[in-house]
C-alpha cells in the first residue's frame, strides 16, 4: 500500500469501513444494493442483487414461519439459516467494494479499478470493470457480475464439506430441489408474482443461467416499473408478508420479521483464492442467452405451492412422521 497515493489509501479505508457497516445482515445488504441502484441505475446488477437478497431474507424467515418448524428439527433450520446467511454475506463482501470503486470512479471521472486487487476480487471481474468503463455494456457487466458472484460462493458454500453434507446433499434439499419449492420471486404492488424456480441449485452453470433468466425478467421493459415500484414502496423485513399484503386474498402474517428472529452472525473470511485462476470460464456463461423453459408469471404457481406445503404438513401430522433432521 506504500506506493499508493494518500487519496487512494483513504478510498480503500473508506470502502472497507462502508462495506463492513453495510454487511451486517440480510436487511442491511438488501437496502444497500437498492440504494446503490437508485444512485447508479446503469449498474443494473445492483437491483437484481437487491431483489434476490430479498428472497434470501424470505427464505430465512420461512424457517421460523408457520410450516418449517413443524417439519424441520431446530438443528436443521439453524443450518439452513447459516447457509443462506453465509452466501449472502460472502457475495456482499466481495461485490460491494467493486460497486463503491465504480462510484469513486464516476466521482473523479477516471477509472479506479487498479485498486480492486486490494479487495481480493477475481482477475475475471477486474477485467470486466475495465471493459465496462470503456464500453458501457450494461448487459455484459450484469452477466459478468452474476458469473463472478456465483463462482465466489461455489467453493466456500456449495462445495464446503459442512454445507455440502448437511444441506446440499440432504434428503430435504434434494426433495425441495426436485419439487421446485425454491423459487426466486419478484412481486408487484398489484398482488402479482413473477420469477423463476431453482432446480439443480448445486450446479454452478445452472445458477448462472438462473441469474441471467432473473435479470431478463426483472428488466423486461413492461415489468420493470412494477418491480421497482414494489421495491421503492415496500421496506424489506424478511417476512413474506412484505408482498403477501398485496394479494387479493388476505392471508395474514405467516412468517416473522428477520431482525426479531435471527441474531447477527459474526463471519470469518477464509484465505482468499481467485476462482478465475482455478476454473475454466465457460463461454456459455457470458454468451448464451437466457432461456425460459417455464412461465415467468407465477401467481397461480405460488398459491398452488403454498397449498402443497400445507398438504405436506397435514400428511406429516396425520402419519405422525418425524421431523427432518
Amino acid at each position: 500500500m506504500n506506493h499508493l497515493t494518500i487519496q487512494e489509501q483513504s478510498i480503500i479505508r473508506q470502502i472497507v469501513s462502508e462495506t463492513k457497516k453495510r454487511n451486517v445482515d440480510n436487511i442491511s445488504r438488501t437496502d444497500a444494493y437498492f440504494s446503490y441502484f437508485k444512485q447508479h441505475p446503469d449498474i443494473t446488477w445492483s437491483f437484481l442483487a437487491s431483489m434476490v437478497s430479498r428472497n434470501g431474507g424470505w427464505n430465512m424467515c420461512d424457517l421460523e414461519g408457520d410450516i418449517f418448524p413443524e417439519i424441520l428439527e431446530p438443528k436443521m433450520r439453524k443450518q439452513l439459516f447459516l447457509t443462506y446467511e453465509r452466501a449472502n454475506w460472502l457475495i456482499f463482501h466481495d461485490v460491494y467494494p467493486q460497486l463503491l470503486l465504480y462510484q469513486y470512479s464516476t466521482k473523479y471521472n477516471r477509472p479506479m479499478f487498479h485498486l480492486l486487487p486490494y479487495f481480493n476480487v477475481s482477475a475475471f471481474i477486474q477485467k470486466e470493470w475495465d471493459r465496462y468503463w470503456k464500453e458501457t455494456d450494461k448487459k455484459r457487466l450484469t452477466t459478468a457480475l452474476i458469473i463472478n458472484e456465483q463462482n465466489v460462493i461455489q467453493s466456500p458454500v456449495i462445495e464446503h464439506p459442512v454445507y455440502r453434507n448437511k444441506v446440499f446433499h440432504s434428503l430435504l434439499f434434494s426433495f425441495q430441489d426436485w419439487l421446485h419449492f425454491s423459487c426466486v420471486l419478484f412481486p408487484t404492488c398489484g398482488g402479482e408474482v413473477y420469477g423463476a424456480s431453482v432446480s439443480g441449485f448445486r450446479s454452478l452453470s445452472k445458477r448462472i443461467n438462473l441469474g441471467k433468466r432473473l435479470a431478463s425478467i426483472l428488466f423486461h421493459p413492461r415489468l420493470f416499473p412494477y418491480f421497482f415500484e414494489f421495491a421503492e414502496k415496500t421496506p424489506h423485513t424478511g417476512s413474506r408478508h412484505d408482498y403477501e399484503q398485496y394479494f387479493k386474498i388476505k392471508t395474514g402474517r405467516k412468517t416473522p420479521l428477520l431482525r426479531t428472529t435471527f441474531p447477527i452472525i459474526a463471519h470469518h473470511q477464509d484465505k482468499y483464492q481467485d476462482w478465475s485462476k482455478q476454473r475454466i470460464i465457460s463461454p456459455a456463461w457470458l454468451y448464451s442467452p437466457a432461456r425460459h423453459h417455464h412461465p415467468i408469471h407465477l401467481t397461480d404457481w405460488y398459491f398452488n405451492k403454498s397449498n402443497q406445503l400445507h398438504l405436506l404438513l397435514s400428511l406429516q401430522k396425520s402419519l405422525k412422521l418425524k421431523k427432518w433432521k
